[in-house]
């Protein structure tokens, strides 16, 4: 690779300096292996398509704004349902709720691009629906929320996972389901970073010797009232800082495991 003169720099590490063409084929490269990623997880989607699935009671009551209601109607006058199943420390106040799940449900306000293809979206918590109704209202969050609190899986369960339902009628079906970083499909973000020269600074990120030191991962899912990233009782979730009447923090308020 043909480098060009670089002056001093204070960054703790770049990459090269080269000339246009350089830089070209370097990208013409990658690009290479870009597009086989993308057909790698087009083969996959495809696999993904033809999983078997296995019914499920449709009747169980979940609980939402307007009281209990049948699983199924959740699906409205769609055949197919995507949810989000989102963690929940009862008690807790806002500042002490799942920070994983709110960069789901964060990146997830808006699901028009769902429902214009055909697909329900809501997000389904173990929390209470006493606690879970303040909580919306502070996010400012719009999607439909309904409580499962005691409800077996599919439905109910471990949180932090997506899960996909289809709809033959009044019979109810789970088709898919994936938790951990199978979750990140819903978060651009991600993907954005993962753009950027130093991505998303984390310490498991394979990078050049001398780039900056990673972090623990999900470091900067948290911040205090002044930016500065912390999992200590002053932080929230990030987007919590945007919402009107959000304080600066003491605590966590959480008691035990979440559900």
């Amino acid at each position: 690779m043909t480098t060009t003169h670089e002056p001093p720099t204070s960054l703790p590490g770049r990459p090269p300096v080269v000339d246009p063409a350089t830089w070209q084929a370097a990208r013409d490269a990658l690009l290479i292996r870009e597009k086989a990623h993308t057909r790698a997880g087009d083969a996959l989607a495809a696999e993904r398509r033809r999983l078997p699935m296995v019914e499920l009671d449709g009747s169980v009551e979940v609980v939402g704004a307007d009281g209990p209601v049948p699983f199924v109607e959740l699906f409205g006058d769609h055949d197919e349902l995507l949810v989000y199943q989102h963690m929940w420390h009862d008690g807790a106040p806002h500042q002490g709720q799942c920070e994983g799940c709110t960069v789901s449900a964060w990146h997830l306000r808006d699901a028009v691009y769902l429902d214009a293809r055909g697909v329900s979206f809501a997000i389904l918590t173990t929390g209470p629906w006493e606690e879970v109704a303040p909580y919306l209202e502070f996010m400012g969050y719009t999607q439909p929320w309904y409580s499962v609190r005691g409800l077996d899986e599919p439905i109910g369960g471990d949180m932090g996972s997506f899960a996909c339902f289809l709809r033959d009628g009044d019979r109810v079906f789970l088709t898919y389901s994936t938790t951990g970083r199978g979750v990140e499909q819903a978060a651009g973000s991600f993907s954005l970073l993962d753009l950027t020269p130093y991505g998303r600074r984390e310490a498991w990120q394979d990078v050049p010797d001398g780039w900056p030191e990673g972090n623990e991962p999900c470091w900067y899912w948290r911040t205090d009232v002044d930016g500065h990233a912390t999992w200590g009782p002053t932080g929230r979730p990030v987007p919590q800082w945007t919402r009107p009447g959000a304080t600066a923090a003491d605590t966590l308020g959480r008691h035990g495991h979440h559900h």
